[in-house]
């Protein structure tokens, strides 16, 4: 691995931060930025420019003013969670092959955290007339507009919220944007579809208690604990927990000083405040992860009570928005392997190789491709299939397998396989009544998202092998080696193979026409057609296979 080696997990966001820098992984722009139009824009580029994911940067703005003029004098950083898996693996202490097995282990052995009397996320204090005065609280924060010229407000989009169950006690902790409404107002989305928010959950139980609903939101933390954000975790399932045993220690956590809940010590910034769960108000739009922009919902309303940071803070943002993105990074890095897990260990499905979410532009739950070796049943496959499209219920509305020759990283090949290795009539499953998912948030008719109207379907595609097959059409490995040392010698772009870059048998392929192929590339072509000319025949329709007439 060229960057993330094995190293200590960094347990706040600034020590990472220079890790980051450290490493070449960080660009520090000190030249003057607005946040309402510049910051987001500029990042952005590197996702939709054309880089490699190994080229991406986290972004560290030391000089921020908004559209009006105001300058903040707390920095930005966009990009140092999941700009790219390089980062993210640094975040978490080791290389992106480890990163699969640490989760399962980490969430098998769960560390609970230690509450500790103080910590750095509480040096400032910001209550009472300080967060109701003009330009003081939220409005004292440098709050980047993520889709310029769509998004309605400044919004949080690297946070975690973290509510209590107030039945059980077990506190969630959960990524949802929040955006600015007032200096002391957030509108706040957590996701009521099937699969959605354990907060949203937590919500409907003061709801019916009459109670509004405490919150906490972490605004800035170590990587281990932002990772957690977007995790699918059961409900009664404290994520706090899995980021202690990611880090191998308990994480230090403080009782918050309006609300009765527990924070992150070492969290940069801390908004607490109050839910209601009478009064619902209308967010966005906002530039969703679908791809599309989500126009108003009636979502929460949270009235904030207190505002605490370290003497120093850094905010954080996150790339959101069409994929590839920042927030799409960390899902992937982290669902696929567990989907591979659910399906290899809870399923015992035989044969899975690899799951891959597709995400450019798909934002990763849509599109689940799945490799199975060579000798799988079409029983197990289809087992996959099905099991990979209900492990969460708005992921794999369309669920695709191939062989283990196919690279599922690559759409192209993807679709190759489809084309060739699949007969829609037998191949093809169509299953009704799926929820409908994380799409564009407002029904065209009116209804909400959730509406019957709105109902999807799963479509699951069998693309795999059914028999041998000829090679595929490329020259042989060795000549395509020797190929890419002619092609550095002469000083051409630099190449980015991807699998199929060189021919290989499936299976159909004899001694005899194994023969004629090493005579081809060794000048002994006449070899073949003397070979071909004693087996001339009268009497065949041109394109007759000669190994059903050679017998």
């Amino acid at each position: 691995m060229t960057h993330a080696d094995t190293h200590a997990v960094s347990l706040d966001l600034q020590t990472h931060l220079t890790d980051l820098e450290e490493r070449g992984l960080l660009i520090r722009v000190d030249e003057p930025i607005n946040k309402d139009t510049e910051l987001h824009a500029l990042v952005r580029c590197q996702f939709v420019g054309g880089l490699k994911e190994e080229q991406r940067r986290a972004f560290l703005f030391t000089n921020v003013h908004d559209a009006q003029g105001r300058k903040f004098d707390i920095p930005v950083v966009v990009g140092a969670l999941a700009a790219s898996p390089d980062i993210y693996a640094i975040g978490m202490g080791r290389p992106v092959s480890e990163i699969s097995k640490a989760w399962m282990q980490a969430i098998a052995n769960p560390i609970k955290p230690r509450v500790v009397d103080k910590g750095a996320c509480q040096d400032v204090v910001i209550t009472g007339d300080d967060l109701t005065k003009p330009g003081g609280g939220l409005a004292m924060l440098p709050v980047p507009v993520s889709t310029p010229g769509f998004d309605a407000a400044p919004t949080l989009t690297a946070t975690l919220c973290i509510t209590r169950d107030p039945e059980t006690g077990v506190a969630n902790m959960s990524t949802n944007r929040a955006a600015l409404k007032s200096v002391n107002r957030l509108g706040l989305r957590m996701s009521s579809r099937i699969g959605g928010s354990g907060g949203y959950q937590h919500w409907l139980k003061y709801q019916k208690m009459g109670q509004p609903m405490p919150i906490c939101i972490v605004v800035g933390a170590a990587p281990v604990l932002c990772y957690n954000g977007p995790q699918r975790l059961p409900q009664d399932f404290d994520e706090v927990t899995v980021a202690g045993a990611l880090a191998g220690q308990p994480i230090d956590m403080v009782k918050a000083r309006t609300v009765d809940l527990l924070v992150p010590a070492q969290a940069e910034i801390v908004i607490e405040g109050l839910v209601s769960t009478e009064l619902l108000e209308p967010e966005g739009p906002f530039g969703e992860s679908t791809g599309y922009v989500a126009l108003e919902d009636f979502n929460l309303s949270m009235e904030v009570t207190a505002i605490t940071h370290r003497k120093s803070p850094v905010f954080a943002s996150i790339i959101s928005q069409v994929t590839p993105s920042e927030s799409s990074v960390m899902r992937k890095v982290a669902l696929e392997p567990l989907f591979l897990g659910h399906l290899r260990d809870h399923l015992a499905v035989k044969g899975i190789k690899n799951v891959v979410m597709h995400e450019i532009l798909s934002n990763l739950r849509p599109l689940i491709f799945l490799q199975f070796s060579a000798d799988a049943p079409r029983t197990e496959i289809w087992r996959g299939l099905q099991g990979a499209s209900s492990r969460i219920a708005d992921c794999g509305k369309i669920v695709i397998a191939v062989s283990e020759d196919v690279d599922p990283s690559n759409a192209n090949a993807v679709f190759w396989s489809m084309a060739y290795r699949s007969n829609p009539i037998e191949d093809v499953l169509v299953v009704p009544f799926r929820s409908p998912g994380h799409g564009p948030s407002s029904d065209k008719k009116g209804g909400p998202a959730g509406d019957p109207r709105t109902a999807n379907s799963t479509l699951l595609i069998d693309a795999t092998l059914k028999g041998v097959m000829p090679p595929i059409a490329l020259p042989a490995k060795p000549y395509m080696e020797r190929a890419q040392e002619l092609w550095a010698k002469l000083n051409l772009p630099a190449l980015n193979m991807q699998a199929p870059w060189h021919g290989y048998a499936l299976g159909d392929w004899s001694d005899t026409w194994e023969r004629f192929a090493q005579n081809a590339t060794s000048g002994a072509w006449e070899d073949n057609g003397a070979n071909t000319l004693a087996r001339r025949r009268g009497g065949l329709k041109p394109e007759t296979p000669a190994r059903s007439v050679e017998k």
